[in-house]
């Protein structure tokens, strides 16, 4: 176990790079907006906290009547990431990396809201969904506290929801987020102060309904005989250790990692929580003036949860979701590759068990994805200049083009942008999920229009041109495998300049095979091609004594 959260290392073996690197990131929630500045040290490679930042903005407290974000609470957020921005610039982060949450997913003017971050800060923040904000909260509980390859469940109480998670230092088994947070449920059940006996009834019984579902799923997956131990994080399960360890043993151990309490003395707590009002609740040593107005929901969440799932006693972890950011961030940067390496292909294999979920024919869509990367590599340099994370966008598009057969086949491809827009596809923000299902719209029947809703709403220009773009290849791609056999085993693009010409020369996997519904559908599906690129498309079919000669 960890020893100091403001000294400790994750220690994973990996390749050795020699200098340090100075990261940021940053967790936009419901009830705080968070940041932790840390020196990762890639020949071991490791993290180390040099740095935290709070404010407890309170974004959750929307407009009673729209559900917007509030425009003073906006810009009082927008303060604070402004001052976040110049402690890490001050400590030499080389990158600022930004999610943001519950509040913001579900506000009609979340997204506005992110566009004017970016606009008056130059912020770029991620929107992730409920299951993906579980992931990384797993993968920060994995950097602070060893699971010894045993069952762990994970509790993270935030303002606008709850994550519960199972997992045992690999693969996760089960990832939840369930709608109920203590900024959420003060705002929606407590307008009495001490709470009264039937609203702290009604928030009781609230919390357990919505909890149910989460605990069953999350059950199945533990294996007859394990027994799971319970890790608590986040802010108020903190408080609670806090005032406990104060009032137990007289001190506040520092760190708080690995500070226990029980259900029994939860339920004590929670007894004289409920009879205070929020003038005395503030006195506690320990508790916040902004927190002891939303402890009594989060406190209940956390007491209905532990009874539920039959588990009598919680350990502290200090780490959570943005130092699950900063783990996320290495894998991708190809600086993890033992310990946690089954996490670093967690994008592929999700949109692979996506496209298992949809009975997607993996073979017939293994082809698409891999004619269009070929495509987009072939292409790069003279008609596009997009890189490498804009090609997985493009590979998870052809996996998943075809899933809306699921639905039906009448306008699938409008379904399959509802199912993926729709789905949890672990690994990706929800802009990165909006353009894959763009990509996937778009591969039949008409090329993206500023009039279509999904195209429209993408956040950025930049994000619509990709879509542009990138939805042509995918077309070419579904037109080299028309009849699902492959029977085209090869495309070679060549570039003639001068004439503004693009000639694709197709080798058949049958020498026989003259190949001509894929020769049809290429002519039929190229317009959209030609015209994002102005250019002639010419598709030659060739021999495969030809193509080696």
């Amino acid at each position: 176990m960890v020893n100091s959260i403001s000294e400790s290392r994750v220690s994973i073996s990996g390749s050795a790079v020699e200098k340090d690197r100075f990261l940021a990131a940053i967790d936009i929630g419901t009830n705080s907006i968070h940041m932790v500045v840390v020196r990762i040290i890639p020949s071991l490679p490791a993290f180390t906290i040099i740095d935290r930042e709070k404010d407890t903005v309170r974004l959750g407290d929307r407009d009673p009547e729209t559900g917007n974000l509030k425009p003073d609470i906006m810009q009082k957020a927008i303060v604070t990431l402004r001052r976040c921005q110049e402690v890490a610039k001050s400590l030499n982060a080389e990158q600022i990396i930004a999610v943001a949450t519950s509040a913001v997913r579900e506000a009609p003017n979340g997204r506005d809201f992110l566009k004017q971050i970016e606009t008056e800060t130059g912020l770029r923040v991620d929107l992730i969904s409920g299951q993906e904000e579980a992931r990384r909260i797993y993968l920060g509980v994995l950097s602070g506290m060893e699971f010894n390859n045993l069952p762990h469940i994970i509790i993270d109480i935030g303002g606008g929801s709850t994550e519960l998670i199972l997992g045992d230092s690999q693969e996760p088994r089960s990832l939840s987020s369930t709608k109920i947070g203590a900024v959420r449920l003060t705002t929606e059940f407590v307008t009495t102060d001490p709470i009264s006996n039937g609203e702290f009834l009604s928030l009781q019984a609230y919390v357990r309904g919505m909890l149910e579902r989460s605990v069953e799923e999350l059950r199945e997956n533990l294996n007859p005989g394990e027994r799971p131990r319970l890790v608590g994080t986040a802010g108020t399960i903190e408080t609670l250790a806090l005032i406990h360890a104060r009032e137990k043993l007289g001190i506040v151990p520092t760190p708080l990692n690995g500070y226990q309490f029980s259900l029994k003395d939860l339920r004590e707590l929670v007894l004289r929580l409920r009879k205070m009002n929020y003038a005395e609740r503030a006195a506690i040593p320990g508790m916040s003036d902004r927190r002891s107005e939303i402890i009594v929901a989060g406190a209940v969440i956390l007491q209905e949860a532990m009874t539920l799932l039959g588990l009598d006693t919680i350990t502290i972890c200090e780490r959570s979701l943005r130092e699950g950011v900063i783990v996320d961030w290495m894998l991708t940067h190809g600086l993890i590759e033992d310990r946690l390496r089954y996490q670093s292909s967690v994008r592929e294999r999700s949109a692979i068990r996506t496209a298992q979920k949809y009975q997607v024919k993996l073979e017939y869509s293994q082809r698409v994805a891999e004619f269009a990367l070929s495509l987009f590599d072939q292409t790069k340099g003279i008609l596009h200049n997009w890189g490498l994370p804009e090609r997985e966008l493009l590979w998870v598009a052809g996996i998943l083009h075809n899933c809306g057969h699921h639905v039906g086949h009448s306008s699938h491809h409008k379904h399959s942008y509802y199912l993926i827009r729709n789905s949890e596809l672990l690994g990706y923000t929800e802009t990165e999920i909006d353009v894959i299902a763009n990509l996937a719209r778009y591969h039949r029947k008409s090329c993206p229009k500023k009039k279509h809703d999904n195209y429209r709403n993408l956040p950025t220009k930049e994000h619509r041109q990709m879509v542009s773009q990138l939805n042509t290849l995918l077309r070419l791609a579904v037109a080299l495998d028309r009849r699902q056999i492959g029977a085209i085993r090869q495309v070679k693009c060549e570039y003639r300049p001068e004439v503004r010409e693009v000639c694709l020369r197709l080798i058949p996997s049958q020498p026989n095979d003259d190949c001509a519904l894929e020769l049809w559908s290429l002519d039929y599906k190229k317009g959209c091609f030609e015209t994002e690129f102005g250019v002639k498309l010419i598709a030659k079919l060739e021999s495969a004594a030809v193509a080696a000669g």
